[in-house]
């Protein structure tokens, strides 16, 4: 059975009050299904923001997307989830990864970790959230993001969701820090997961970059919707239909551009 289409917003700029009320007041209105908040230095609190979602929220679901696993101690992160999945009336939506920006955990005072080192932790949140859940009684939904191997198969194995990235980073000294995947690339990564969940029934999500009109000068990649809201609206079903990716997440800038891919694709 094919699951039907989530869309999700992830809000990246800071602002006061009354702008924050009024976005995710528009996402709702809009159609969006998931109003998301990143964890990066410089952005929004993913926690304190999403607080004031739910408040000014009935329908949305609300979540991280994602939180950077090595910023946080298992059994405090619990504490702040718990909490605010309590308030939202259990329309907490959890994303986790597992860290790739080495600068701001420096900027945090942070020691940096070895990539396994990054992911065991991010294995353990993804475990304590589950034992919290349990004991509280809570529903919880949980999303695994990244691209490499031992991320992907963690959220073959555990996740509600497996947010597949459309991006992925660079080796050292490389021009610049990431670089978009191809469509055969998201093809390989998409069969590893499925192999791995070995039946185990998920989500797919994509995060997408751009939303724009434009269509000549545009990357052909996954993370990069470009032409006429018609022309999307069909990459997002090749995406549903070849890579069974059936939730998309678009970022701020493009909360108004891909509105009406949402309405098209709600109306067929």
């Amino acid at each position: 059975m094919t699951r039907a289409f989530r869309f999700g917003v992830n809000m990246i700029t800071n602002g006061d009050r009354s702008a924050a009320i009024a976005k995710v007041r528009r996402a709702e209105e809009l159609g969006y299904d998931v109003i998301l908040v990143p964890d990066h230095l410089g952005m929004p609190a993913p926690f304190p923001w999403l607080s004031l979602a739910a408040e000014h929220t009935s329908r949305v679901r609300l979540g991280t997307f994602v939180l950077n696993a090595g910023f946080w101690n298992p059994v405090l992160l619990a504490r702040d989830v718990f909490t605010l999945n309590t308030f939202a009336q259990g329309r907490l939506e959890l994303g986790l990864g597992a860290g790739y920006v080495r600068e701001e955990f420096e900027e945090a005072g942070l020691a940096w970790p070895r990539p396994g080192e990054r992911v065991t932790h991010l294995t353990d949140v993804v475990h304590r959230m589950r034992a919290e859940a349990a004991k509280l009684g809570q529903s919880l939904r949980i999303v695994v993001g990244g691209n490499g191997d031992r991320v992907l198969r963690l959220a073959a194995g555990h996740a509600d969701t497996v947010a597949f990235a459309g991006l992925r980073t660079t080796p050292p000294g490389s021009a610049q820090p990431m670089e978009f995947i191809t469509w055969d690339e998201l093809g390989e990564r998409v069969e590893f997961v499925r192999k791995a969940a070995d039946g185990r029934d998920y989500e797919s999500n994509l995060l997408v970059q751009n939303v724009s009109d434009a269509t000549d000068s545009a990357p052909d990649v996954p993370a990069m919707l470009g032409g006429t809201h018609e022309e999307i609206a069909a990459k997002v079903r090749t995406l549903r239909d070849r890579y069974g990716i059936t939730y998309l997440t678009v970022l701020e800038p493009n909360l108004e551009s891909f509105a009406p891919v949402i309405k098209l694709l709600r109306e067929q």
